[in-house]
């Protein structure tokens, strides 16, 4: 009966920190991605103009990149619970005062509070993943963190248009305090207390570490590429669909739900390719998908017509499924007590990819579309002609990484049974 008792509590608290693992993914991303498509709404209530409106998103993201380094040290030192649950008080308060916002200034500074949250409770919710898990169930969860990421991405465009045209604006924002709750309730029962760590390496002993170690840098130039070629797509797509298919807001962000849907149907089939190729083939074979995926929409090109593009956004989200292992095997690849940094590294990683990865699609696109209107085209045509640019650079770049998680990923004969063994539950 002990032994039942032990293993039902096990499996209590494993449930527990996944649901935690996709509830943080969830909302920070979704609050990185719901508010461009609820802007004009917002704008129109509180007088904003276009420049204005872009810091409601800038606000969000500066603090965000900026304190994720600092935060994974002070969660090493601090511990877990502390630092998550109050990052998890500090989004609510930011969530209740963005919804209430009367003007511009309450807006950022609600933005500026949520994201300097989600700078300590993204990383520090990552890294339960490395000290709260046994090693056959790390893989599970980062499958469960990256679908919970591609769900946000997929949905917030849509979602957010569809909450400003049918309720409220504020509705973004007070959304997301259930799920902040329920967050801070599970830390608080399931997510032991730590001692503070005095007299830790510094910052500059565990930055050595991290960055001499092979698996561990070179997971980071994976996320980055990998960021690079995804990012900028997902920003521009529903762009194209309005001004180029003429959908409205709502309709245009609608079709990324496909890529959210076919990461979560794509997850189980990880273990099993992972069991029979191994991680490195596993990550190479879904970074080829994507890159397959983001050519067969450009094949698509200025055609006026959704149905061909489904395609391409099924084979890509079915390829991004398979890039989970590059995050555990990174994890797996630092010490335990480097886990917040190594989180917060990988995360600074994850979001650089994301502005490098809209400013260099765009630049492509932007390009191309200027040299088409020269050229007499219509702006419809001229604007898909740059986001098929765009596509096809995207797409090289998954090939650049896929041959090169080869490399990274690669496992050392001594421990392919184990890294497999690991892998096969679930990256």
């Amino acid at each position: 009966m002990s032994t039942l008792r032990v293993a039902v509590a096990r499996e209590s608290g494993t449930t527990a920190v996944l649901t935690i693992v996709a509830l943080v993914a969830f909302v920070a991303t979704l609050d990185n991605t719901i508010v461009a498509a609820a802007a004009p709404s917002m704008g129109r209530e509180l007088g904003l103009g276009v420049t204005a409106l872009e810091w409601a998103g800038i606000a969000y993201m500066l603090p965000y990149a900026a304190l994720m380094l600092p935060a994974g040290v002070v969660i090493d030192r601090l511990g877990r619970r502390r630092v998550l649950l109050a990052g998890c008080g500090l989004f609510v308060a930011g969530a209740l005062l963005g919804g209430a916002a009367w003007s511009a200034e309450v807006l950022f500074v609600a933005r500026g509070a949520q994201g300097a949250a989600a700078a300590f409770v993204v990383p520090g919710t990552l890294s339960l993943i490395r000290t709260s898990l046994p090693a056959d169930r790390r893989g599970l969860a980062v499958a469960v963190w990256t679908a919970a990421l591609a769900a946000a991405l997929a949905l917030g465009p849509w979602l957010g248009g569809a909450l400003a045209e049918y309720l409220h604006w504020s509705w973004i924002f007070l959304g997301t305090v259930p799920l902040l709750v329920a967050v801070t309730v599970l830390v608080a029962r399931a997510v032991r207390t730590e001692p503070i760590r005095r007299g830790t390496r510094g910052r500059r002993g565990v930055a050595k570490a991290l960055l001499t170690n092979r698996v561990f840098a070179g997971s980071n130039v994976l996320v980055v590429l990998w960021g690079l070629g995804i990012s900028g797509i997902a920003f521009f797509t529903p762009l194209l669909h309005q001004e180029f298919l003429g959908l409205g807001p709502a309709a245009a962000g609608l079709p990324l739900v496909l890529v959210a849907a076919a990461v979560i149907c794509a997850t189980p089939c990880v273990a099993p390719v992972s069991r029979t190729l191994g991680a490195s083939r596993a990550v190479c074979l879904g970074l080829l998908v994507v890159a397959l995926g983001l050519v067969a929409l450009a094949v698509a090109g200025d055609r006026h017509a959704l149905a061909p593009r489904l395609a391409g956004l099924l084979l890509i989200g079915a390829g991004s499924a398979f890039t989970a292992p590059i995050t555990a095997h990174g994890l797996d690849a630092v010490a335990e007590e480097d886990s917040g940094t190594a989180s917060g590294v990988l995360m600074s990683s994850r979001e650089l990819a994301s502005a490098l990865g809209v400013a260099v699609i765009g630049s492509v696109l932007s390009t191309v579309r200027a040299d088409e209107l020269a050229a007499g085209a219509e702006r419809g045509h001229a604007l898909a002609a740059g986001y098929t640019a765009g596509l096809l650079l995207a797409a090289v770049l998954q090939a650049v990484a896929a041959g090169l998680a080869l490399v990274v990923l690669r496992e050392r004969r001594e421990n392919v049974a184990t890294t497999l063994s690991q892998e096969g539950e679930g990256a």
